[in-house]
């Protein structure tokens, strides 16, 4: 990115004014790049547990699939999932509240003994598979955050900082050689009405 930029004083100090800006926020920005990452590796580990959870309940389930050919899977349903919305650095995240089931009425005589326990075990089953969900939504709006401040940091650090200190050694340097070649005019222009000023004094004598 080019800094646009012109050879005056009112220029010089518009770029001091965002270089200082810049290498006053890049501390806090940094900070919130390492504080993603670290949630990032966090919410990786808790998909991991929650996966290999996930694969626990559907182990239980399989050791018991002759069963589930005699439950009615129409008797459990999900009513709702409550949620919230909570921020982790920075970045707004939906958060698991509350699964909210339905069961219909079935009779306890005329159904197997287990049916107590299915039912434990799907609410178990879909509890885990909703939280998976969940982490796995909160890691992508982390990772996309993440992605994000590591651009911005990378475009202080590696082109506008060094940018801008680069347009103000210019403009700096521009107006020092001006002002270097003004005094030397000055001199030049003094020196010549001096010898002026002698030449009409030998001729007035």
């Amino acid at each position: 990115m080019a800094i646009t930029f012109q050879y005056n004083k009112t220029s010089l100090q518009m770029l001091e004014k965002n270089l200082k800006m810049r290498v006053r926020t890049l501390p806090t920005i940094k900070s919130k790049e390492s504080a993603l990452r670290l949630e990032v590796k966090r919410s990786k580990d808790e998909i991991k547990q929650l996966n290999a959870q996930v694969e626990q309940q559907i182990a239980a389930y399989e050791r018991m699939l002759a069963l589930w050919g005699e439950f009615d899977t129409s008797l459990l349903s999900v009513k709702d999932v409550k949620m919230e919305v909570k921020k982790i650095a920075g970045v707004r995240i939906p958060v698991l509240k509350e699964v909210e089931y339905t069961t219909k009425p079935f009779s306890l005589f005329n159904t197997p003994k287990w049916y107590a326990d299915g039912f434990k075990q799907l609410k178990d089953l879909a509890q885990v598979g909703i939280e998976a969900e969940f982490c796995a939504e909160k890691l992508r709006l982390l990772e996309y955050a993440r992605k994000k401040t590591t651009q911005k940091v990378n475009l202080f650090e590696k082109v506008q900082i060094p940018g801008y200190e680069d347009a103000i050694r210019k403009i700096k340097r521009f107006m020092e050689d001006e002002e270097n070649l003004s005094k030397s005019s000055q001199k030049i222009v003094k020196a010549k009405r001096e010898r002026e000023a002698q030449a009409a004094e030998c001729v007035n004598e």
